[in-house]
């Protein structure tokens, strides 16, 4: 299968409240990001602004509700339409989290954790192997973020993904984010958890924003935090080149609003000795 090479650019979510924005000028972003399932369709508008916005900027699909982690395996029919999709459009790459979302008869529509077994990563890498065949090209998988732990649990998460990218020859998404998130909630390092991963194996990076408390919640909706932003450029001064991009999927301010926290990314990538794109 042929490998992702790396894509060392800034980019931001493609999301319906500045649709116009890129469709009537020009937006210093070098790729953007895109919910997956909100394209699997045959025609529509959705589909036809991707089609356009995709004639400037290249694309990434990242989907929410391939559930890899289901015992019940994939679901063919998701899988053609991606597919389609993914013929269509021509992403960088297409991602997913690393949950499941759905039994044989249910779709919670929400990313729910798995336990950290062997079991667990059996059924994943099995699911794994089968959706980038389906699709004809490897995976990137995003950590999650999480509020529970399962007394199961055998491995720590970057163990789970580092056993899980060894396997099946898939990538990593790292959401910086979720990492702080579910390290504050959990009680374990976010340094350890980051020095456990495969960083070579890192095509991506989210940033985002979270509400703070005695439990964080992963919300989307705020601004990237100073605390995550410091993970941000640890991280980086490890990783090689890798593409970075805000993640806002609520309370969704002006574009130039994103456009200034993309740039910190874009000065914080620059002054860890990282080449940048323009």
């Amino acid at each position: 299968m042929t490998a992702i090479p790396p894509f060392d650019g800034f980019g931001l979510g493609l999301r319906r409240t500045h649709y116009a924005d890129f469709l009537e000028g020009e937006v210093p972003v070098d790729f953007v990001e895109v919910i997956s399932e909100n394209y699997m369709v045959e025609g529509g508008k959705p589909l036809r602004v991707l089609e356009e916005v995709r004639s400037k900027h290249p694309v990434i699909l990242h989907g929410v509700s391939m559930s890899i982690g289901s015992a019940h395996g994939l679901d063919v029919e998701y899988l053609e339409r991606l597919r389609a999709l993914a013929d269509r459009i021509e992403p960088l790459w297409v991602s997913d989290h690393l949950c499941w979302t759905r039994t044989s008869a249910h779709n919670s529509h929400d990313l729910l954790p798995l336990p950290l077994t062997q079991e667990a990563l059996d059924a994943v890498c099995a699911n794994i192997d089968r959706a980038q065949e389906a699709l004809g090209r490897p995976m990137l998988f995003e950590n999650p973020s999480s509020y529970l732990a399962f007394p199961e649990d055998e491995m720590a998460e970057w163990e789970f993904l580092s056993a899980m990218a060894q396997r099946t020859g898939c990538y990593l998404l790292l959401d910086v984010n979720n990492v702080y998130v579910s390290a504050h909630n959990h009680g374990f390092s976010a340094r350890d958890y980051i020095a456990g991963l495969p960083l070579d194996r890192v095509r991506q990076i989210h940033l985002a924003g979270h509400e703070p408390g005695e439990i964080i919640v992963d919300t989307h909706d705020r601004d990237v935090s100073d605390g995550v932003w410091d993970l941000y450029a640890e991280v980086i001064m490890k990783t090689g080149p890798v593409a970075t991009m805000i993640e806002r999927d609520d309370k969704i301010p002006p574009l130039s609003d994103l456009l200034l926290e993309l740039d910190r990314a874009r000065f914080m990538a620059a002054a860890s000795g990282r080449s940048v794109a323009a």
